[in-house]
Formats: C-alpha cells, sequence, structure tokens
C-alpha cells in the first residue's frame, strides 16, 4: 500500500504542476473549500502534514493569492479566495480523473467493489486500534 501510495503521489504530483499545485496544497485546498471557515488547528486535523508544514504551506498559499486568512476574534479562520476557488475548480475535476485512472484502467469493476469494501474495512479498524501496553 505504501509503494502505491508514494507512486500515485509522485505522479499526481507531476500532474498537478500544470495548476502549480503539489498533492498536500491540492488536499489542503480541499479541506479548506469543503468546511470554511476553517481554523489551522482543525485543518491539520483532516490532512497530513505537520504543524510546522503547515503554516509554511499557508504562507505560501495566501502569499500566492489562493486562501486569505480573517481574524475573528481569538479565532483566525481560513477561506479560499476567488483564485484560490478558480484554481481549485479547475484542478479537481482534472486530479479525480487521473486519481480513478489508476484503478479503472486495471481493476474489474467487481475488483473495485471488493477494494473499496476492504480498504473500508481497514480504515475503520484503524481508527479503533489502541496501541498496545508495553
Amino acid at each position: 500500500m505504501m509503494r502505491f501510495t508514494t507512486q500515485s503521489n509522485q505522479l499526481s504530483n507531476e500532474f498537478l504542476k500544470r495548476f502549480d499545485l503539489t498533492t498536500a496544497q491540492f488536499d489542503v485546498l480541499i479541506q479548506i473549500k469543503t468546511f470554511a471557515p476553517i481554523t489551522q488547528s482543525q485543518l491539520a486535523e483532516k490532512v497530513t502534514v505537520t504543524q510546522g508544514g503547515m503554516s509554511r504551506m499557508l504562507a505560501r498559499l495566501e502569499k500566492e493569492g489562493l486562501i486569505e486568512r480573517k481574524q475573528n476574534w481569538k479565532t483566525k479562520t481560513i477561506s479560499l479566495t476567488a483564485k484560490g476557488e478558480q484554481i481549485i475548480d479547475a484542478a479537481t475535476p482534472s486530479q479525480m480523473h487521473f486519481q480513478s485512472s489508476f484503478f479503472e484502467e486495471i481493476l474489474t469493476e467487481e475488483e473495485m467493489k471488493s477494494l473499496y469494501t476492504l480498504m473500508s474495512k481497514l480504515e475503520k479498524h484503524s481508527r479503533e486500534k489502541k496501541i498496545p501496553p508495553m
């Protein structure tokens, strides 16, 4: 699974260059679009970027005019700008089609359903899994 994920991310990074995005930036922008306004800590919980990495990424996305941060009393929220909306709306269908092609080009419909069932089962179990005592 890790090898597939690594290869998929490398290819997606190359694919997303046409939108001047990385897979991590794409993921962050999708989360912001879906849950905006969202705080930085809420966003960090939803993506696989460290807090330090998140701060640097948000600073870059803000500098590029894709996001804006607003202070609401003690809470700072993040939203997409019009430019950010435009880029994520353009990139999303292309990226989804590209990602789907990893499966659709090689797996049958039945295999895709089985894979989905198995991955859902593993994901659910991983949420319930506890670290064993020493």
